[in-house]
């Protein structure tokens, strides 16, 4: 390392970014560099996610890194790595491009890794190399030379363990050096296209006054034909002339493309001979033995039901204990401040606007972080990758790629990040049938309702936890197969084509980092207390506005509700719902969730507060248990319970997921049709529940 010298220290904060294939540890190695000074946003333009960090150097500079989306080559085949292209070449929204590269390798698998290592250090950006998994290599009896692999690359390479921290001290080093050489490509071509992409290379230079061996990886991308992210900025000359080029080639009987990857691999199979040496492996690999059992046919689906009814079952019963103390804090912060204030408008606003609604949604968040803690370990310790192995066989009777599970698995928690997910499938018609069923998968949102309407169904606290984790699993059973009809459905009709063959790479079974895991939990758990504290909020206040006034002289609680603007509204669309067994203020509740489907149980709060008195206020469970028709039968029977949850199961009531839907399909045509379809049939659905749970006589 002693080659690369160090300068004075920079006043600018320099511009890293993480890049490797997928499951080669970078995202383990972006957290132990940056601890918790993350924050995560979206890329310009677009919605994937973008993961930044900030750290110091050895010498106290500033420095910011970006953690990029997995990527097998920078000829893209799929949303996720057109990104990673066109961040490092800096073609990319107001995003310059980056001041240094740290491309993250698989020990285990440098071969395969080396294709995108020649492709980054084309782009003649300082680059250096996190040789990652070094413990796994040598599980495997693989030794790597990391000195001789710097020498045949002409970079710094430090090998690592990202999950141990081993080695990122050293990485810290090199990246905190002040001057670090711009890499010079070792690898060659045949030398027909050799002169055809440096006459290209020259042509694109004398344009914009660069170095033509800066603009290498550009003209490669410009003769073979791919979208560079700026075409339509190359000039008639430039693309006549690229166009020419490739005739020529073609008339040799040269395929641009071929040529270019066999070359590469050439290049990285010479390297991998000189800096490699194997061993004899002592045993059989761990990661196989756990496959022949996670991966069986019956064993597999066994062990992966269970994975999940364990989940289920944590989240009523380890959930219970804070919920009653977070549940507890809001009941003692409404009587603090009925205590301390007169009463009047501002006292209920608070207690009943404010604290109800938010803390009617915040008493779920334990809830929540379990979901994120079970989903954030599968991730880690490379299950999820066996999950989508496993469920790839439903996957393909209903035409759909093993690829499309891990986002639907991760719509569970948010159909956000689930939607943005597909970026990783290849086929548009498979990402967009993904993306419309997606919503369908019970994510983290719905939580709170079917908490609230299973507690209301089973209001005696004797009934055991396995009883309402059945419940609830059955409802994400239901979810999940609603999806999986619809899947097939569109694969039939509107979005007919070949079933696809599932080709993926299953990562080596690691440890879990629990520190990256409760990272994850804290950021999506921030996300969730955010959305509390702006959009619950704001909608608190607006719903409780609208259930108190107009203020009628001399009414009591419920008249002021009835006459109030939510209960107008709510009677409006009363004729519409009440075959379904909802009245008015159920309906009020409806009409609040299609922003977020948690707001029901904030504007259940809220309507029930409103009639409620300082000595005669009880649990919102209760409360809905006690609600009567005018004729003096209950309206939160069992049957209407289970009617909301299928309600809930099915409706799309999400104002962020409509608006991402647009963004990822540029379009309003899908995500209108979405709101269509799964509204329609959760009506639909609702109708056949009530009325034939009547005539059954339920």
């Amino acid at each position: 390392m002693s080659t690369w010298a160090t300068a004075p220290t920079q006043e600018k904060t320099l511009t890293f970014v993480l890049v490797g294939n997928p499951n080669c540890g970078k995202s383990t190695l972006f957290n132990a560099l940056t601890g918790m000074r993350q924050k995560v946003g979206n890329y310009p333009g677009v919605t994937v996610e973008k993961k930044v960090g900030e750290f110091f150097s050895l010498h106290g500079q500033p420095m910011q890194i970006i953690d990029l989306p997995g990527a097998y080559s920078l000829s893209p085949r799929s949303p996720d790595e057109a990104i990673t292209r066109d961040v490092l070449l800096g073609r990319l929204g107001d995003m310059t491009r980056p001041d240094r590269i740290v491309c993250v390798v698989d020990a285990s698998n440098l071969e395969r890794n080396l294709f995108l290592v020649t492709q980054i250090l084309d782009l003649g950006v300082p680059t250096m190399l996190a040789l990652n998994m070094i413990d796994l290599a040598q599980s495997k009896g693989i030794s790597i030379d990391a000195a001789a692999l710097s020498q045949e690359l002409g970079i710094p390479v430090v090998a690592c363990q990202a999950h141990k921290k081993i080695g990122v001290t050293e990485l810290r080093q090199a990246m905190s050096k002040e001057r670090l050489p711009h890499p010079v490509r070792r690898w060659r071509l045949q030398p027909e296209m050799e002169k055809a992409v440096n006459e290209l290379s020259a042509r694109l230079a004398e344009e914009r006054g660069e170095e033509p061996s800066r603009l290498f990886a550009e003209a490669l991308i410009i003769l073979v034909g791919e979208k560079s992210g700026n075409d339509s900025e190359l000039s008639p000359p430039v693309r006549q002339l690229a166009q020419g080029l490739r005739r020529e080639l073609e008339e040799q009987g040269l395929d641009c493309h071929e040529a270019i990857v066999a070359s590469r691999y050439q290049y990285a199979q010479e390297v991998c001979e000189r800096v490699v040496r194997t061993g004899p492996v002592g045993e059989e690999d761990p990661s196989d033995k756990l496959d022949a059992v996670l991966t069986h046919p019956i064993w597999g689906w066994t062990i992966f039901l269970g994975l999940m009814s364990l989940m289920f079952f944590a989240i009523f019963t380890l959930a219970t204990y804070p919920m009653d103390w977070v549940d507890g804090g809001f009941g003692a912060l409404a009587n603090a401040v009925k205590k301390a204030m007169p009463a009047g408008d501002l006292r209920d606003l608070i207690t009943d606007g404010v604290i109800a609604g938010v803390g009617g949604v915040l008493v779920f968040l334990p809830q929540i972080l379990i979901l994120f803690f079970f989903i954030g370990l599968l991730e880690d310790t490379g299950y999820m990758a066996r999950a989508a192995f496993i469920m790839d066989r439903i996957m393909s009777r209903v035409g759909l790629h093993g690829k499309s599970f891990i986002p639907l698995l991760s719509s569970y928690a948010c159909a956000i990040p689930g939607i943005m997910a597909t970026r990783t499938i290849e086929n548009p018609k498979d990402r967009l049938v993904t993306i419309l069923v997606a919503p369908l998968m019970s994510c983290s949102a719905r939580l709170p309702v079917y908490t609230l309407m299973i507690a209301t169904l089973l209001p005696a606290k004797t009934v055991p936890a396995l009883q309402k984790a059945g419940i609830m699993m059955a409802l994400y059973v239901v979810g999940t197969a609603i999806a999986f009809f619809f899947a097939w459905l569109f694969k039939k009709t509107i979005m007919h084509s070949e079933t696809p063959v599932l080709i993926m790479e299953l990562p080596p079974y690691r440890r879990p980092s629990l520190r990256a895991v409760a990272m994850q939990m804290i950021h999506r758990s921030k996300l969730f207390v955010k959305r509390a504290g702006t959009v619950i909020l704001g909608l608190s206040i607006l719903l409780w506005f609208l259930a108190a006034y107009p203020k009628i002289d001399g009414a009591d609680a419920s008249s002021q509700l009835a006459q109030s603007f939510a209960g107008k509204a709510g009677h409006a669309i009363e004729p519409l719902i009440k075959p379904l067994g909802f009245d008015w203020k159920i309906g009020i509740g409806l009409i609040g969730s299609f922003a977020a489907r948690e707001v029901f149980v904030s504007t259940m709060s809220v309507v029930y507060n409103v009639e409620a008195t300082d000595d005669t206020s009880v649990p919102l469970r209760e409360a809905m248990l006690q609600e009567k028709w005018p004729d003096g039968s209950p309206v939160f029977t069992p049957l209407v319970c289970v009617t909301l949850m299928v309600f809930y199961v099915l409706a799309m009531q999400c104002i962020s997921t409509v608006v991402v839907v647009r963004r990822e399909t540029n379009s309003w045509r899908w995500p209108l049709f979405q709101i269509a379809y799964m509204t329609g049939t959760a009506y639909l659905a609702c109708l056949l529940v009530y009325q034939g749970g009547k005539m059954l006589g339920l």
